[in-house]
């Protein structure tokens, strides 16, 4: 077997068992075994699935080293599975820096339904709207960067962004999250900052659904509130302390005008960050992980759905370090200053003047 005949071997056993996974993540599955150990017919009563059905999830997970079985030479009724200690964290949805249910698994169940329209799309040069993605991408896109924004922004900004963290630490502040999404960066930015309140904008009524629910939870509903609003719009200019738009502008179809916006919305001595995809600095093949990474979404999702909009610039996820400095720069900020944050998938910009 060739190098290449086995690495594509090998990435359609990951992507079998990757979609496995996607059914015990939508089908309850690995929330009912943290419960407790099972066998076929506990877990059928768990969940309500079928039993036949059951039995063969249960035992390719095992086969897979999702879960343990204590004894394979019993009877497959008999059989009890549990998961190993470590692996709740990993496949369950939470805040946890090791969960990877969001980012691994239920991003596939979007992109599987988007694969007649990305077809079509390509030959076309349409773009597909993120509605044909559905549920399954818009759980798993806002759940990925959640353990980020809760342990990692917060530090960034009082460590490497001392001037921002004082203004938001010493006094009442606003702070605007243009492309908010299912607002964990509000959440978080709001519980770092008490003093502040957050105004999350977002186009997209069943994720604004999600930050809602999601703020109420965190406790921080009072202070944190999510618009379906164009953030461009005047009667907004001058509000804002800080302005961020998070993992968010390499979607949008056009940048240029969503920076100027957020240069609109802060006020005096506000400051603007752009969060964004951590690719190479230029074109290199063949890439590392992480370029591979973010070359496959924007492939799959990024691209196609930036190309959704009016005037695209089509952007795509590569959104390199001097692609950003053109867009602020047209947006007429006088200078971008990378921030230096520890973090292998994202850079974080500070746009002035």
């Amino acid at each position: 077997m060739t190098a290449l005949s086995l690495r594509l071997f090998l990435a359609m056993l990951h992507t079998q068992e990757l979609l496995a996974g996607y059914l015990g993540a939508r089908l309850g599955l690995y929330e009912a075994l943290d419960r407790g150990p099972a066998d076929v017919g506990e877990l059928c009563a768990r969940t309500g699935i079928d039993a036949r059905y059951a039995r063969e999830w249960l035992e390719q997970q095992a086969v897979a080293g999702f879960i343990e079985v204590d004894d394979v030479a019993a009877a497959p009724e008999r059989r009890v599975y549990r998961l190993p200690p470590g692996h709740a964290e990993v496949l369950l949805a939470s805040d946890s820096p090791l969960s990877l249910v969001s980012l691994t698994m239920l991003p596939l169940g979007g992109v599987a339904g988007a694969l007649p329209a990305l077809l079509e799309a390509y030959r076309t040069g349409a773009g597909v709207p993120d509605e044909v993605y559905g549920d399954d991408w818009r759980h798993g896109h806002s759940g990925a960067n959640r353990s980020l924004f809760t342990y990692a922004l917060p530090g960034w900004l009082s460590s490497s962004l001392p001037e921002i963290h004082q203004r938001l630490t010493a006094a009442p502040s606003r702070i605007a999250d243009v492309g908010c999404g299912a607002g964990w960066a509000a959440i978080a930015l709001a519980r770092a900052y008490p003093l502040a309140e957050v105004d999350g904008y977002d186009l997209d009524a069943p994720t604004l659904a999600a930050a809602d629910a999601n703020a109420a939870a965190a406790g921080v509903a009072d202070r944190v509130r999510f618009h379906r609003r164009d953030a461009a719009d005047p009667e907004l200019a001058g509000r804002y302390d800080l302005v961020c738009v998070f993992d968010a502008l390499h979607e949008m179809s056009q940048p240029v005008s969503v920076l100027r916006a957020c240069r609109r919305l802060r006020g005096d001595g506000g400051a603007v960050l752009v969060l964004d995809a951590k690719v190479a600095h230029r074109f290199v093949a063949p890439g590392d992980e992480i370029e591979r990474f973010q070359y496959a979404t924007s492939v799959l999702h990024c691209l196609p759905a930036g190309l959704a909009g009016p005037g695209s610039t089509a952007t795509g996820t590569v959104l390199r370090p001097a692609q950003v400095r053109r867009f602020a720069t047209e947006a007429g900020y006088a200078d971008v200053q990378i921030v230096p944050v520890d973090d292998r998938f994202h850079r974080l910009y500070h746009l002035t003047g």
